[in-house]
């Protein structure tokens, strides 16, 4: 316990090398917490300190944790086209509410190689009208790749927007088929 009486999550992380850049893997003893794109140092000492702050502990470099390692090893297989389902317990620790709820049916709901709609997401979750409230949850999502954000699109064929920057996004829909390779 820290000294406000709350209670400290052991939290462990490691920066893995990825087809996308450097990702940056957190865990708790309840499953993968955290995956942040573009880890470069300043980016990775931005995120601890932001799990610091939300689970309490100093997060621990520990790239041989099981569950680290384990999550490393998938998105490996992920990249190579190997994998198209993540099986990591998750601590969905970092978000509540509607943010979620519409986060846990974008993972269960919207399988490898297929997209859905913000406006189709937000009706999956019984609000339909919240198109902007999924794009806003979209932004939230604290295990990006693992929970598919890159998934979610605009109702009109656009990409819509992304945390990890629309490359990121483009790449990753076209390793799963769902838009062409780039000319050049």
């Amino acid at each position: 316990m820290d000294s406000l009486g709350q209670e400290q999550q052991r939290v462990v992380w490691a920066v893995v090398d990825s087809d996308i850049g450097p990702l940056m893997l957190a865990a708790t003893g309840d499953g993968l917490v955290n995956v942040v794109f573009h880890a470069t140092d300043t980016v990775r000492d931005r995120a601890l300190e932001r799990l610091a702050a939300r689970l309490g502990g100093e997060p621990v470099e520990d790239p041989r944790s099981p569950l680290l390692a384990d999550a490393a090893d998938q998105l490996r297989a992920y990249f190579a086209g190997e994998r198209h389902t993540f099986d990591l317990p998750l601590d969905w620790s970092l978000i509540s509410g509607f943010n979620r709820q519409v986060l846990r049916e974008l993972a269960s709901g919207v399988p490898y190689g297929t997209v859905v709609g913000y406006g189709d997401l937000a009706g999956r979750v019984g609000q339909p009208g919240g198109a902007q409230a999924v794009g806003a949850a979209m932004g939230a999502n604290p295990l990006p790749l693992v929970v598919p954000c890159h998934r979610v699109v605009e109702r009109d064929g656009g990409i819509g927007g992304f945390g990890g920057g629309l490359e990121t996004k483009r790449q990753l829909l076209a390793l799963e088929g769902v838009l062409p390779e780039p000319l050049f």
